[in-house]
C-alpha cells in the first residue's frame, strides 16, 4: 500500500524523541565564570542552533531558544551538587543565559556544567567546567592572574597585521583560536582580567558592525575557539570594556556614527557576565579584594567620559564625577598592601604623540591623571600600581611621581606593534621624564601573569603568546 507522503512526513515528526530534538540545541560558545568574589560568582552560556566551532553559511553561530540551568558541586563527581533555577534563553537577550550562584565557600574550587535542551522533558548535560572562590581572609594563600586585552579577530584570521607585528597565526590556529589561551591555560591562573577590546566592532573598515545583529555577531565568531572555551573553562573572569568593543576607535559619548553610546553600552553588559543579567543599572566600575594583600579597581573609562576634543583641564573627565569619588573613597577605605587599578587605558605611558582619547596624553586627559597622582601623594596612600590595556605593545614604566604603570600589549601577534619610548619626539614623552625599566624588543603577542604571595610579594611577569617569560618585575611592600 502506498504511504500517504504528507502524513507519513508528520507521523515522523510526531515520532521523534525529546531526545532527538534536543540535539538541535548546542552551547557552541562554551561557558563563562564571571566576577567570582568569595561566596559569588556569575555563570553564563549561550544556546546556539549549531555546535560549532564552524560558522555557519552566514559566518555566525546563531542561537536557539530553549532552557537551561547550571548545576555545580565541589565535588568533580557532582556528588551533593547543586542546581540554579532554569533560565529560558530568548532571542531578546541573545539566548544567553546568566545565573548569579552565591552562598559559596571561600577558596574552594567548584566544578559547574551546563544542563540544557529545548525544555524540560529531556535535557543533555555540558562540558565540565570549573572555577575557585576568593579568600582574602586567608594568610596562607597566594593568588595568581593573568591578563591580556586586545583581540583583533581580523587580523588573525586575515592574516593581515593591523600593525608593524608579525602574522603568525596557522591554518590550525584559525580554528582553534589564539595560541595565547593555551599558554595561559599552562600557567592555572585563579582568574584572568581582560582589560577591553575583546571584540572590534570596526574592523574590518568596510564592513564595521553597526546593527545589534552585526555587534552581536562578533561576539559569537570571537568566543567560539576551543582555545578560549577550554581556557574559561578552567578558571573566571573580570571584564572592561574599551573603545572598540563600545563602538568605534577612540570612541567617546558624542560621535553620531553607529553603534550609538547607549547600544555600545548595553551589549557589552549583555554579552559579558559582569553585572546580573538585565541589570542595565549597577555601575561597571568596582572593586575586588582577591588575597589578603592585594586588592583590586576595575576602572570604566567609556561611559562617563566627556568629548576627547575638550580642551584638556579640570572639566574634562574619563572618569565622570561619581566614579572618581568613589575611587578616591574606596582607595582611603581599603587597608590591603597592594592596590592595583586596572584601567583599560593607559595613565603613564608614553603613548603615541597623536592620540588624545587617554590619561597619558597630554591633549588628551592628561589633568585628571596628573590630579589624581597628587591626590594619592597628599592622602599618603602607597603602594598604587597601575596595570593598563589599550596600548598593543608590552612595557613597565614609571611616572616621574614615581607611580608605575604595566601595560599588557595585545593578545595576539597580529595586533602588536612596536611602541613608543621615552625620549622619542614621536612619543608624548618627548623629554624622556618618564623611566621604563621594560619595554619588549619586538612586537609579539602575549599577556602579564601576576602572583601574589602570602608574605606580599608581588611578582609580575611579562610573556609571549607562547608562554615564554620575557621580563620579570619582584616588588616588596613599603611600609
Amino acid at each position: 500500500m502506498r504511504r500517504n507522503p504528507v502524513l507519513f512526513i508528520a507521523q515522523i515528526w510526531v515520532g521523534l524523541s525529546a531526545s532527538s530534538l534536543a540535539q538541535i540545541v548546542g552551547h557552541a560558545q562554551g561557558e563563562l565564570a564571571g566576577e567570582v568574589s568569595a561566596s559569588s560568582v556569575l555563570l553564563q552560556s549561550r544556546l546556539t542552533s549549531i555546535q560549532g566551532p564552524e560558522l555557519d553559511a552566514d559566518g555566525d553561530i546563531p542561537g536557539s531558544s530553549g532552557i537551561a540551568c547550571f548545576e555545580y558541586s565541589e565535588n568533580s563527581d557532582f556528588t551533593h551538587s547543586k542546581r540554579t533555577p532554569w533560565i529560558h534563553a530568548q532571542a531578546k537577550n541573545d539566548f544567553i543565559v546568566r545565573a548569579k550562584v552565591e552562598s559559596l565557600t571561600p577558596g574552594q574550587v567548584y566544578h559547574y556544567r551546563l544542563v540544557f535542551g529545548l525544555d524540560q522533558s529531556e535535557t543533555k548535560i555540558g562540558t565540565i567546567r570549573k572555577f575557585k572562590t576568593l579568600n582574602p581572609t586567608d594568610p596562607e594563600s597566594s593568588v595568581s592572574f593573568c591578563m591580556g586585552n586586545c583581540m583583533n579577530y581580523h587580523a588573525f584570521m586575515s592574516g593581515v597585521a593591523n600593525g608593524n607585528g608579525p602574522v603568525t597565526a596557522t591554518k590550525q590556529d584559525k580554528q582553534l583560536g589564539y595560541p595565547v589561551f593555551s599558554a595561559m591555560k599552562a600557567m592555572h591562573p585563579d582568574f584572568f582580567i581582560g582589560a577591553g577590546d575583546a571584540v572590534y566592532y570596526d574592523q574590518p573598515a568596510p564592513t564595521a558592525a553597526q546593527t545589534l545583529p552585526q555587534l552581536r555577531k562578533k561576539w559569537h565568531e570571537q568566543f567560539r575557539f576551543p582555545r578560549m572555551i577550554e581556557f574559561f573553562g578552567s578558571c573566571a573572569a573580570y571584564w572592561e570594556k574599551d573603545d572598540h568593543d563600545f563602538r568605534f576607535d577612540d570612541a567617546d559619548l558624542t560621535d553620531k556614527k553607529l553603534p550609538t553610546s547607549v547600544t555600545g553600552i548595553q551589549i557589552y553588559r549583555e554579552q559579558l557576565p559582569v553585572c546580573e543579567a538585565n541589570n542595565q543599572s549597577t555601575p561597571t566600575y568596582r572593586t575586588q579584594r582577591v588575597h589578603k594583600n592585594l586588592q583590586l579597581w576595575f576602572i570604566e573609562g567609556r561611559d562617563y567620559r566627556s568629548n576627547n576634543r575638550m580642551p584638556d583641564g579640570p572639566e574634562k573627565s574619563i572618569w565622570g564625577t561619581e566614579q572618581k569619588r568613589w575611587l578616591e573613597t574606596t582607595l582611603k577605605e581599603s587597608d590591603s598592601t597592594w592596590k592595583i587599578i586596572i584601567t583599560p587605558t593607559p595613565m603613564v605611558g608614553p603613548d603615541r604623540a597623536n592620540k588624545i582619547d587617554n590619561h597619558a596624553d597630554p591633549g588628551g586627559f592628561q589633568f585628571e591623571a596628573e590630579t589624581f597622582f597628587h591626590w594619592l601623594i597628599d592622602h599618603k596612600i602607597t603602594n598604587v600600581i597601575l596595570f593598563c590595556g589599550d596600548r598593543h605593545w608590552q612595557y613597565h614604566s614609571i611616572h616621574p611621581l614615581g607611580f608605575e604603570e604595566f601595560s599588557v600589549g595585545a593578545l595576539n601577534d597580529e595586533n602588536s606593534i612596536t611602541g613608543e619610548r621615552p625620549g622619542s619626539e614621536t612619543s608624548t614623552d618627548p623629554k624622556s621624564l618618564i623611566k621604563q625599566p621594560y619595554i619588549y624588543t619586538e612586537p609579539t603577542g602575549g599577556f602579564v601573569h601576576t602572583t601574589i604571595n602570602p608574605n606580599g610579594q608581588l611578582i609580575i611577569g611579562f610573556h609571549d603568546d607562547t608562554g615564554k617569560l620575557l621580563h620579570k618585575v619582584e616588588k616588596s611592600p613599603s611600609r
